[in-house]
């Protein structure tokens, strides 16, 4: 697959998960070319992967170059007048399209001019560049801004009608555009809410249908009700959160890319503390907590008790710029109790009236109700459904940042954070079979980096203990692991270790790794035999210790040529919790 568009998240094996997420959108994506694709919008917080997985939706369908042409337009937080923002939009648009078909990655970013979207025009006898190129020419000249526009943002519909294709447009953090975009050429004005009206139509095409973004939910949801009528999207929200299974592969995979080691009992502690959410999982991870040890429970802790409340990490600034807009515009303590006392019982629905009696507050309800409004717009807070009804957020982690930020002033006294994270991993270590079970059921998923993770983390240790019918009983010391180490047979052929580690005793093991259920069978055992025996003569100066991990088990032939080779084999880890 190639990724002409640099997605948001870096290293696209930083992408873990949403298994959910993506069946749902694939289904979707699946109707488009038979025009029963509605519109949609997805709707969550910011860092919950939303941009991640559009981004990675435009890469798939630019990848396989088949019928559904994707069009991908991040509306930014900078001030702009609206003619020049629809000369962007269509030279985002105009030069996406023409990448699609002409297999070129660097015109998704490098926009061609609209000089050189005319000439492409000409060239290729595609009249519509042509004649909106000269559209927008001349619009600009007459001051007929709202026409240049017009021509912008129907540009993908138009095109898909008028060549008779499908295209996807994918508008991402869509909130933006009533915020950011202005009327006047100074932008001092007020920005131009209205302008997110303009898609009311378009965002009913079935040839071009419109994958939609927001971080700002409330905000969001308001401008859709608004402008393009409720009924026009298909709305899809996201939880910030993985399934546990998923937070745990997350852990596995952010350390590895960074380097950042780790054990596998320590691993599923991260994973509890940081709730399965992939962002504070990749905060902790890449934490610059001077003390940072991942491998310890007490470094765990530590780290994530940094992250939380120490002013300068990233998970703390960027659960700020949500607080920030609220107390700012709330900043009195009658509002930052409510809000508090909101996020603490999450699973109950509050109005005005509840909310005074509960709290005791000299507020009338409207005052209440005004600040609790401002809260639904910062996204701290949410509507359950009647007008009257909020609720907190059901978010782990925005509860963890307000009662470290606010407990004290509220309350009199701080959270003790370390305190309740070891009391969490104390009643996981009591859940020892659930902990394996869960490390178990992972390896069907994820067998190579957690046989890694054990592997670099035992400290001499004899192979035996992992893989039966190993002969060697040296115990190992590990100081280097690599993940599907790649060689050169002879004749040039590629082949690949799925787990290398190599020990200070200048032996290495070199490990083979199915994840499937069904049984590994005498070919695949062959296979990996051929690549011992190049890879022993490659390197004649270590001893090699072959090993076999299959979680589906082997077939009778398959035993019987590992023993006679010496091949170690396992069907599970026996991880040391």
């Amino acid at each position: 697959m190639q990724y002409p568009l640099p997605e948001v998240i870096g290293n696209p094996d930083l992408l873990v998960g949403r298994v959910k997420e993506f069946g749902l959108l694939d289904q979707w994506l699946d109707r488009i070319p038979e025009r029963l694709g509605k519109s949609r919008v997805i709707l969550a917080r910011r860092k919950s992967g939303k941009t991640g997985i559009v981004q990675r939706i435009f890469n798939r369908l630019w990848s396989a170059k088949e019928i559904v042409i994707p069009f991908y337009f991040s509306i930014p937080e900078v001030k702009m007048w609206y003619p020049e923002f629809a000369i962007k939009y269509y030279r985002a648009f105009a030069s996406q399209y023409i990448s699609f078909f002409e297999r070129d990655e660097k015109l998704v970013n490098r926009h061609l001019s609209l000089k050189q979207i005319r000439e492409y025009g000409l060239q290729k006898s595609i009249s519509l560049f042509v004649d909106d190129v000269d559209s927008l020419s001349d619009d600009k000249s007459m001051k007929y801004y709202g026409l240049m526009w017009e021509t912008a943002y129907t540009a993908p519909n138009r095109f898909a009608s008028f060549y008779d294709q499908r295209l996807l447009v994918i508008l991402d953090e869509f909130q933006n555009i009533s915020q950011y975009i202005y009327r006047d050429e100074a932008c001092k004005d007020r920005p131009d809410e209205t302008l997110a009206g303009s898609f009311h139509e378009v965002v009913e095409s079935k040839i071009a249908p419109m994958l939609v973004t927001g971080s700002y939910v409330g905000w969001l949801l308001m401008l859709i009700d608004k402008y393009l009528e409720a009924a026009r999207l298909k709305r899809q929200f996201m939880n910030p959160y993985l399934t546990p299974e998923e937070g745990l592969q997350a852990v596995y995979k952010y350390s590895e890319i960074f380097k950042i080691p780790i054990t596998n009992t320590s691993a599923e502690q991260i994973n509890c503390l940081c709730m399965s959410d992939p962002f504070f999982i990749s905060c902790v991870i890449q934490s610059e907590y001077e003390e940072k040890d991942l491998t310890t429970k007490k470094g765990v802790i530590n780290t994530v008790n940094y992250e939380i409340t120490d002013s300068a990490s990233e998970l703390s600034m960027t659960w700020g710029e949500y607080i920030e807009q609220t107390t700012t515009r709330v900043n009195d303590k009658h509002g930052k109790e409510i809000l508090l006392h909101l996020s603490k019982h999450v699973s109950q629905d509050w109005t005005p009236l509840k909310i005074k009696n509960t709290l005791k507050l000299n507020l009338s309800e409207k005052e209440i109700r005004d600040k609790l409004e401002i809260m639904v717009k910062a996204d701290v807070i949410a509507k359950p459904g009647s007008d009257i009804d909020y609720q907190g957020l059901q978010d782990g982690t925005l509860n963890l940042i307000l009662r470290h930020r606010f407990e004290k002033e509220i309350s009199s006294f701080a959270p003790d954070l370390k305190k309740e994270f070891n009391e969490q991993l104390n009643e996981l270590k009591k859940e020892r079979n659930s902990l394996r079970g869960r490390l178990n059921n992972l390896i069907g998923k994820f067998a190579e980096f957690q046989l890694m993770t054990e592997l670099r983390t035992k400290k001499r240790f004899v192979l035996l203990q992992y893989f039966e019918g190993v002969q060697d009983r040296t115990r190992l010391n590990i100081i280097n692991t690599r993940l599907r180490y790649k060689f050169q047979r002879m004749d040039g052929k590629e082949m690949e270790i799925d787990v290398l580690a190599e020990s200070q005793c200048k032996r290495v093991i070199l490990a083979e790794v199915k994840k499937t259920r069904n049984k590994s069978g005498l070919p695949l055992m062959r296979a990996f035999h051929e690549k011992i025996l190049v890879f022993a003569n490659q390197h004649p100066h270590q001893k090699v210790l072959p090993v076999f991990l299959s979680v589906g088990g082997f077939t009778k032939g398959a035993r019987k040529f590992a023993k006679e080779k010496n091949i170690g084999t396992a069907e599970s880890i026996a991880f040391d919790l």
